[in-house]
């Protein structure tokens, strides 16, 4: 199964395995990460399950839709790099995938 490192605001590491076809929201709050709140349960309705997106993985992803734009604007400080966990399905070619996780959720 693909890896996910999630590093919150005080550093804190947790790496997690999660099952293909899950999304990065999934695989957090089955694995009890501090930080998604996960509010909407990924129906994109909300920004609780708000990441920054390391560099190096950016081009990897799919390309942000609209509706996930909308709901970052309501994020607690998005960035260019910032994603919806709920929108990011795992695969194997997302083994090994960093994010970060806000101070707080929107």
């Amino acid at each position: 199964m693909p890896k996910i490192t999630f590093i919150n605001s005080d550093a804190k590491v947790n790496t997690i395995e999660v099952q293909n076809g899950l999304t990065v929201m999934e695989g957090a709050v089955q694995n009890d990460i501090q930080g998604i709140d996960a509010d909407c349960g990924g129906g994109m309705a909300c920004a609780t399950c708000h990441v920054y997106v390391n560099k190096e993985w950016q081009d990897k992803l799919p390309v942000k839709e609209d509706g996930e734009e909308d709901m970052l604007d309501m994020a607690f400080e998005p960035k260019q790099n910032s994603r919806l966990s709920c929108q990011l399905v795992v695969s194997d070619e997302l083994d090994g995938l960093v994010v970060n996780i806000p101070s707080k959720q929107g």
